[in-house]
């Protein structure tokens, strides 16, 4: 157990300079803990805020677009800690033919035997979905870490879903979800193409599938795409934004801000470990490499930049995620998981804990993956 002490407290939002008591869950917040019986961290110039959870991490990696040899290689522990995340969800991509939901299972075990939480979704980009048990429902109702299925709609490289198979799929989700007591998603890679979120409207409009279980991912890629989210979010759904190096997230935010839309259901991820892609006008790979899970951290600091207060930004990489995701993460309350950041002034990463273990301590990395140099 470990005692923080004298730190200023974002819970998302300020709470005060308090004392934080923490074993793998956060035990008690005080104005003032007297006990030399723990492990005393000085929190003195410091910040104390939930660790962030990253919802769309390709932790088998991702790519391949470019033939056999852009295949992206797994994440590694380290990666994510040093960047300030402690739960993250997996999931894959383009290749649903080479890479596998048994292979994405067994990393997403390697990771939480490391130390840190890690869910996944099974399916990818294609439908049918590829299944660990040949059934969307049983992958979802048997297996801990699958709360749900990813797809691709409106992209060149997706199966061109049909309406209908997309609201079976949609139903399978939500069944199984119900008698599993997990939080049940459907997130959507979208692309360019400009019937955009269209179909799912459709559902929306002729069935009672909740709204909130469709979850479309990189939402601000464009203009048409930016609207069917605001459309999306005001009916009461989430949609999840990508951090990148245009900052397209933040600007996104800014301006559902401006129009007064509900932002608790925004989120934002980074794609890390999958590739990103350029095409040429008949669809030829001009440029591709891999994202990093830094991104994440990097918008984070730039909505700070860009008249967010850390109270108003924290929420998108935090709390908002894990009530989407149905964690017990997020905030900083007695009883929520103990992942934590400490933050100096200027917001940059000093300690990371998670599930109680301190990962990073003074910006030194103390714990790395199985296999990973020194």
């Amino acid at each position: 157990m470990y005692l923080i002490k004298n730190i200023d407290v974002y819970n998302p939002k300020y709470i005060g300079r308090k004392d934080v008591l923490i074993s793998d869950k956060i035990e008690m917040i005080e104005d003032h803990i007297d006990t030399d019986l723990f492990e005393i961290i000085d929190g003195h110039n410091k910040i104390l805020v939930p660790g962030f959870i990253d919802q769309h991490v390709h932790i088998t990696g991702g790519g391949g677009e470019g033939s056999f040899k852009t295949k992206a290689p797994e994440i590694t522990l380290s990666k994510l800690t040093r960047h300030g995340i402690t739960t993250v969800l997996g999931l894959l991509g383009t290749d649903g033919i080479s890479r596998n939901v048994e292979n994405l299972l067994a990393k997403a075990k390697a990771l939480k035997e490391e130390g840190i939480s890690c869910l996944i979704v099974s399916g990818s980009y294609q439908y049918p979905p590829i299944t660990i048990t040949d059934d969307i429902k049983k992958d979802i109702m048997f297996i801990d870490e699958v709360v749900g299925c990813k797809l691709a709609l409106s992209d060149h490289r997706s199966s061109h879903v049909r309406t209908k198979e997309l609201k079976r799929l949609a139903s399978d989700i939500r069944v199984s979800s119900m008698l599993s007591g997990k939080c049940g998603i459907l997130i959507l890679h979208m692309g360019d193409e400009k019937k955009a979120l269209s179909q799912v409207f459709k559902i929306i409009e002729s069935t009672d599938i909740p709204v909130s279980l469709f979850r479309p991912t990189h939402v601000a890629r464009n203009k048409q795409l930016l609207e069917d989210g605001f459309k999306l979010l005001s009916m009461g759904g989430y949609i999840d934004l990508t951090a990148e190096p245009q900052m397209s997230a933040t600007h996104a935010i800014l301006k559902a801000k401006k129009r007064g839309l509900p932002l608790d259901h925004i989120t934002v991820s980074s794609d890390g470990q999958g590739s990103w892609s350029t095409y040429d006008q008949s669809g030829q790979l001009l440029d591709i490499g891999v994202s990093s899970v830094s991104c994440l951290f990097e918008e984070f600091q730039y909505m700070l930049k860009n008249n967010l207060s850390l109270g108003e930004a924290l929420p998108f990489f935090t709390s908002n995620v894990a009530r989407g995701l149905g964690l017990n993460k997020g905030e900083i309350i007695v009883g929520k998981d103990a992942d934590l950041l400490l933050l100096d002034q200027n917001y940059n990463i000093q300690d990371v804990i998670a599930l109680g273990k301190i990962h990073v301590r003074n910006q030194k990395q103390l714990i790395k993956g199985t296999y990973e140099k020194d």
